[in-house]
């Protein structure tokens, strides 16, 4: 027998400020677990090893790019599910099956993202928080892997009017929240949780000036940074040590700025471009905070005659990057997935067509903890699904083998 534990945690809100009830277990209660769905297999036109978590017959979609979609060990994918019994689910890596995750009270989970050091989840729930850690127990039955799924329940904290998905410090210390009307407040602001206690309080409130736009996110590397979306300027950091907003990049008039995301190196990565719409070109951006310059890690293309379904195939809307450095993903409106890498920006394509210009989900690609893989949203199974692409053996060696400026020197040397 195989047994591991999985903690979720998943945020309650409610009324008043609550300190904490952290450390009060309650009683054991059984997850429902689902049979296998899953597919594998090879993309006909990049060779990446492709797979479908489930069939298609409902609309199964995953996290936001910049969550977390696997617990820490890897052993359980998280993802939404429209059937009925669905919202929050898990895919069980080892056996394939689904299990749906829910509060004590079967109360459905949104906003979840993974946390960084421990098989945990962070997640809304109606109107409590409440931390959920997860047996999985995996054994033989008829010659077959099959998992049993229990979880407990611990209380967090309470707060009113979260709006985005939850996100966890570097560090594992806070998670960053927040809202247009947190606790019934005028203006919105962002809220810090402390992770081990409980105990909550308001970091900032947004700029008077400045519309907010949620997309509440920490720097990958720092501790002490994370960011939220604004307009007119889209980008928007706040240092927990003096509370302050600044904006890092001001847009010119008419300039994309979009889906920003961490990297390491403190990086503030974005997608966009210069061009308006109907043809606005967009190409992957990385803002270096600490030396002040930006530079196109994935060039995104623009051409005079070129038609908004032309352009698009060309250019890029959703970014994200890998946790080692390696690489960065990014999407587009037709459902192609490329890599570039992240010492050269040279591009690699891996999977194609998994969304129909104009019409369905957006991949909105995500990446694993081992820079391994990515998951999307993909339409090839004919409605919406989940799928988990394999990054080549070959690619991930020679990305190993890469060395440049004076690595190459000292490589020769």
């Amino acid at each position: 027998m195989n047994a591991r534990w999985l903690i979720i945690v998943v945020l309650w809100v409610a009324g008043a400020v609550v300190t904490s009830n952290a450390e009060g277990w309650g009683p054991a209660y059984p997850l429902m677990t689902c049979p296998r769905e899953d597919e594998l297999i090879t993309d006909p036109d990049t060779g990446a090893e492709l797979r479908f978590l489930t069939r298609g017959e409902h609309k199964d979609t995953n996290l936001y790019f910049h969550q977390r979609s696997w617990l820490a060990d890897g052993s359980v994918i998280l993802f939404f599910s429209g059937r009925e019994q669905g919202g929050l689910m898990g895919y069980v890596v080892e056996t394939g099956e689904l299990v749906s995750i829910k509060a004590s009270d079967g109360t459905q989970l949104r906003w979840p993202t993974a946390a960084k050091f421990r098989n945990s989840v962070f997640a809304l729930a109606g109107e409590r928080i409440v931390e959920v850690a997860i047996q999985l127990n995996v054994r033989e039955v008829d010659g077959s892997p099959r998992a049993a799924v229990t979880a407990r329940e611990r209380h967090l904290c309470t707060i009113k009017g979260v709006d985005v998905y939850l996100n966890e410090s570097c560090d594992g210390r806070y998670l960053a929240v927040g809202g247009a009307k947190l606790n019934g407040s005028e203006r919105p602001g962002l809220v810090l949780i402390d992770v081990q206690t409980g105990r909550w309080e308001r970091l900032c409130d947004v700029p008077g000036d400045v519309a907010y736009h949620g997309h509440v996110q920490w720097s990958m590397t720092n501790p002490n940074w994370l960011s939220f979306a604004g307009a007119p300027n889209r980008l928007w950091v706040v240092d927990i040590r003096d509370r302050r907003p600044w904006c890092p990049y001001k847009e010119w008039k008419d300039e994309l700025v979009t889906h920003e995301f961490w990297w390491v190196n403190d990086q503030l990565g974005f997608c966009g471009g210069v061009n308006p719409k109907p043809t606005e070109d967009s190409h992957v951006k990385l803002l270096d905070l600490r030396h002040g310059t930006v530079r196109i890690i994935g060039a995104g293309s623009w051409w005079p005659d070129a038609t908004p379904a032309q352009v698009a195939k060309r250019n890029w809307w959703h970014a994200s990057g890998s946790e080692d450095g390696r690489w960065i993903a990014a999407d587009n409106w037709h459902g192609d997935v490329a890599l570039f890498e992240g010492k050269t920006g040279r591009p690699r394509l891996l999977t194609v067509g998994h969304r129909t210009y104009g019409g369905g989900e957006h991949p909105e690609v995500g990446w694993d903890r081992k820079g391994e893989q990515v998951i999307f949203t993909s339409h090839k199974r004919g409605n919406v699904t989940v799928c988990v692409a394999t990054i080549p053996r070959a690619w991930q060696e020679e990305a190993n083998r890469l060395t440049v400026g004076l690595e190459a020197k000292a490589v020769r040397d």
